[in-house]
């Protein structure tokens, strides 16, 4: 209760004129100054004016700053220099709130206002408090240039001069980087004890090897593979990067905590579960939460349903200049690089989505020459609305094309690595809901209006799909029904499809070359040139197969595969038990096959195949978790530099076996070598030790040699005498070489 003047002790005297300390409340109610002007922000960097084009510059910078808050023209002050009788390049800005000045100097701070200008934006406060603090001298002085520093190539693996791959291994606690030798033990090139806490990933063009760790991310590379880049996310569990490798995703499921003063995480970040960073800098461009997906959070029993995270959440463009996100059932947020600002200033709005896919290259559409990046959607039936998928062109928000479904139970949207065709995958089910189907929907994108393939004629559900690389043929695998009460999976059927020969540059219409049934097939591993192709059964306790398959076989063709674009040939069939993972070299000549410890721990290790299936190297190890063939990024040859070594391949090969034939030659002579200085070393220690037994005899005054010996010595000689020993020489007498055509 606050006292009264009832309450005064009347044996104090309180003198009227005696003045009050109000010290303790005027600190405590004082107005700082970065609590009193942290609405504030200063831009520079202006184009310097005179005093009639003032306020035409004003109502143009406003454009761009009503973007972050609420300002207006009377809250823009553009000091004007009374010498030149111009503006000083420079104004202060006033927001109604701090958040809002804090995302303007976050979005704004080195954006360009025109062609030739940039503007620097920055807090008021900051300015006065670095001012303040004696952290800018008025006296000029001239900045220090470090002496230049050679950094590591971080592509230097790419100059070996026997072209060999690199790959990532992972067992027990050591991670190591080795090359590959096709017929001998692969070469280390370094290998260290806990260089992650969780996984390593290498970055699209293989420039970074990733490390994980409770406090965030760290990137390696260069000869000496010293530490590149890191980066500060307590808990992060994935990463993910752009295409073009300069910027990069981690998330986590634990919300961040960031404390005041963090020299890396703003408050902003505090809450976030993703953050997007910028590679070369290290700096983080924005960040965001966790979107929970559709669907109810608990079971009926009141028990937290666990649902699958969608990995990326945020989906790069072809070009990296474009990051979207998936508002499930909303829409779609598109982000600009290298800013992360919201494109238009609002997300795309398609009601119902339920997923989208960027085209995976520039897409090249015909009589299109503007710029543009495509993605694909789709949506489910709502109400009398048939399910849709669409084609979208970035940044006209244009949907280049449509097409309605119906009875769709689930599609998949499988994009062709040029852009060139996108099939959408329908899970049909009949109009009872008892039985499903597949149809294939395939896009034509570089033809005229988006012409669109239906395949209708699969009876089954295709459980996978897959494009050849860079070409117009593809793989999927069928699986029917599981019969109730069932514990078998149902067989699996393997179905190759090829366009028909066409006139021109056209594609012919996509024809099935050959279903192979009664398989247990679940995975297709296209290699990254195309032409072979391996289909294999992982993760099974009772099939571990794996079949080669060759689309361009040089051999015969069947009579009714005349018409087709493909020669489809089985090369050879091989087996890996326990089986869990497959990966292609970059250069397309070799596969690499594991079983990791994370799956199960029975027979963990690596097969090495070639790209016909030929065994080349097994190898089982203990603790054996994570193999990951290194990337190589874009050839920089053309096309016709490219078409001309496939013309010359049979002279480059011989080259090749030489190389193969002195390397072999040098790894004989070096075992030869080794197992002779073995043989002298041995001899020579036989002969210091009979010394010195010698020597020991003589000064305890025995004979050099005992009798048993002595006997044993003649005996040796008369066995020498009576020896016969046959030598055989093979002597070559003529030699031809006949070609058979």
């Amino acid at each position: 209760m606050a006292p009264s003047f009832e309450q005064l002790d009347p044996e104090v005297d309180y003198d009227e004129d005696e003045e009050i300390d109000f010290s303790d409340l005027r600190e405590q109610y004082e107005v700082r100054m970065e609590e009193g002007l942290d609405t504030f922000v200063v831009v520079d960097g202006l184009p310097k004016v005179p005093p009639g084009s003032k306020d035409k510059l004003v109502k143009f910078l406003l454009r761009k700053l009503v973007g972050f808050g609420k300002t207006k023209e009377d809250n823009v002050f553009m000091p004007m220099n009374e010498a030149n009788d111009m503006s000083e390049g420079f104004a202060f800005v006033e927001y109604e709130t701090p958040a809002q000045a804090a995302a303007a100097v976050k979005g704004l701070h080195l954006t360009a206002l025109d062609k030739k200008h940039t503007i620097a934006v920055n807090k008021l406060t900051d300015i006065d408090r670095y001012a303040r603090e004696g952290r800018i001298d008025e006296t000029y002085h001239a900045p220090e240039i470090p002496d230049f520093e050679e950094k590591d190539h971080l592509r230097w693996w790419l100059g070996d001069e026997d072209g060999r791959d690199q790959f990532v291994m992972y067992r027990g606690d050591h991670v190591g980087v080795y090359w590959n030798e096709k017929e001998d033990q692969p070469d280390e090139i370094v290998n260290r004890l806990s260089w992650t806490e969780s996984f390593v990933q290498w970055s699209p063009k293989g420039t970074y090897l990733t490390s994980m760790h409770v406090q965030g991310v760290q990137l390696w590379g260069g000869p000496s593979w010293s530490r590149q880049k890191r980066f500060m996310h307590t808990g992060v569990n994935l990463v993910d990067f752009s295409p073009d490798e300069r910027y990069l995703t981690t998330w986590s499921h634990q919300p961040l905590q960031v404390e005041e003063g963090n020299p890396v995480l703003s408050l902003e970040e505090d809450g976030k579960n993703y953050l997007i960073w910028d590679v070369a800098t290290g700096k983080v461009l924005r960040s965001f939460v966790t979107l929970d997906p559709p669907g109810p959070r608990t079971d009926e029993e009141g028990q937290p349903i666990k649902k699958k995270l969608q990995w990326p959440a945020f989906k790069w463009s072809a070009d990296a200049k474009y990051v979207a996100r998936l508002n499930h059932g909303e829409g779609v947020s598109v982000y600009e690089l290298p800013h992360m600002t919201l494109m238009d200033k609002k997300s795309i709005k398609v009601e119902g989505i339920v997923d989208f896919e960027w085209a995976p290259a520039s897409p090249q559409r015909d009589n299109i020459r503007e710029y543009e990046q495509l993605f694909c959607y789709w949506t489910p039936e709502m109400g009398s609305n048939p399910a849709k998928v669409g084609l979208m062109s970035i940044p006209t928000k244009e949907i280049v094309r449509t097409r309605n479904l119906f009875n769709v139970s689930d599609a998949k949207l499988h994009w062709q690595s040029d852009a060139a065709f996108v099939c959408v995958k329908v899970d049909r089910h009949s109009k009872s809901k008892k039985s499903l189907a597949t149809n294939l929907e395939i896009f034509r994108v570089r033809e005229k209006g988006v012409p669109v393939e239906v395949i209708d004629s699969i009876k089954d559900t295709v459980i996978n799909f897959a494009w050849e690389p860079h070409g117009d043929r593809f793989v999927l695998i069928t699986a029917g029904e599981v019969p109730a009460g069932s514990a078998v999976p149902p067989k699996t059927a393997v179905s190759f499809y090829c366009p028909e020969k066409a006139k021109g540059n056209t594609t012919g219409n996509f024809k099935l070359i050959r279903t192979v049934d009664k398989k247990n097939n679940n995975t297709i591993h296209w290699g990254p040139n195309g032409r072979f192709v391996v289909v294999a059964t992982v993760l099974n306790q009772q099939s571990f197969d794996l079949d080669f398959y060759d689309f361009d076989f040089e051999g015969e063709r069947d009579e009714k595969d005349k018409d087709l674009t493909a020669n489809l040939q089985l090369m050879r069939t091989a087996d890996h038990y326990g089986i869990t993972d497959i990966e292609w070299d970059p250069s397309g000549r070799f596969v690499a096959t594991s079983a990791s410890v994370w799956k199960h721990r029975m027979e963990n290790g690596y097969h090495l195949y070639t790209f016909s299936g030929q065994t080349l190297r097994e190898e089982p190890l203990e603790q054996f978790k994570q193999w990951a063939w290194r990337p190589r990024p874009e050839r920089l040859l053309s096309k016709d530099e490219m078409k001309n070594v496939r013309k010359n391949l049979r002279e480059y090969s011989k080259q090749f076996e030489e190389s193969d034939n002195a390397k072999r030659s040098s790894a004989d002579k070096a075992v030869v070598d080794a197992r002779r200085r073995q043989l002298e070393e041995w001899v020579a220690w036989r002969e210091r030790v009979t010394e010195d037994m010698l020597e020991e005899r003589r000064e305890m005054g025995s004979e050099e040699i005992s009798e048993e010996r002595a006997a044993l010595v003649v005996h040796e000689d008369e066995e020498q005498e009576g020896k016969v020993v046959e030598e055989g020489f093979e002597e070559i007498i003529e030699e031809t070489e006949e070609v058979i055509g």
